[in-house]
């Protein structure tokens, strides 16, 4: 067995094309120098902030990265089914009813690895979907069933920290790494729990910097002031890319370390 440390890098919410640009700008360096075998990137708001579209995905594609993850945007555009049921690395969280397009499973060969990726949403401030938990516990026996060799990798697109925690803890041991995205603000909990899954309650966002979680600072300041629900636009001008990277010891499938990282275009 290869003994070499499985290198995963995970993008947070990628917000509009001032976080494409950065993805494309920054990614590709990133990926080489630390031999990641795998990128996985959060794409629900790569359109203008809303949604995701084929142009859109083919960027994130081109940048190097594999498996692509989405949340409660992902049904904004027009075009979302036809998208999740005809583009392989496109994913959509796998909790939401029977019947709709797209998949919540992704079984992906990285440069030297398999891996499993599976994106959930959580219910908490959110929609009062399927649970998250039960659909975990059924698609990572699928997974250790179907492909015993792959690590489990979870984005777990939701609101509450107590929630990303609590399936993290309920995961331990049986999943890699469990992620959370959404809100768009990167966290400093990132921790190996008892049983080796490495866990970041989120991974932030890739977009512009000037910005309140990626949309115009007036726009934002004016609905809180007057509690007006304005039109939200993408803000624009320098952008970052935040996200962590994890390493996995391919003997044990458990997770030996994280860092969190921050990448500025400048």
């Amino acid at each position: 067995m290869n003994e070499r440390k499985a290198s995963l890098i995970m993008v947070g919410d990628i917000v509009g094309p001032p976080g494409l640009r950065a993805l494309f700008a920054l990614l590709p360096s990133f990926a080489k120098k630390h031999s990641a075998d795998l990128v996985v990137a959060n794409g629900e708001n790569a359109q203008k902030g809303y949604g995701i579209g084929k142009e859109e995905l083919d960027i994130m594609l081109s940048a190097g990265v594999s498996a692509i993850t989405t949340g409660n945007h992902v049904w904004e555009r027009k075009d979302a089914m036809e998208l999740l049921d005809g583009e392989q690395a496109l994913l959509r969280p796998a909790n939401y009813p029977a019947g709709l397009s797209g998949k919540g499973l992704l079984h992906v060969k990285g440069w030297a690895f398999e891996w499993v990726v599976i994106n959930l949403q959580g219910r908490e401030g959110l929609y009062a979907i399927d649970c998250p938990f039960r659909t975990a516990d059924e698609l990572v026996a699928k997974a250790r069933r179907q492909h015993p060799g792959a690590f489990v990798i979870v984005d777990f697109h939701a609101e509450s920290p107590e929630e990303k925690e609590a399936l993290a803890w309920h995961l331990d041991g049986r999943a890699s790494v469990v992620a959370g995205t959404h809100t768009h603000v990167p966290t400093a909990d990132e921790r190996i729990l008892p049983k080796g899954t490495g866990y970041i309650t989120d991974l932030g966002m890739t977009g512009p910097i000037d910005s309140i979680i990626g949309v115009k600072t007036e726009i934002c300041v004016k609905r809180s002031l007057t509690q007006i629900p304005y039109k939200m636009e993408t803000a624009e001008g320098e952008a970052f890319m935040s996200g962590a990277l994890f390493h996995i010891d391919p003997s044990t499938m458990a997770c030996v370390g994280i860092e969190r990282f921050n990448l500025r275009t400048d």
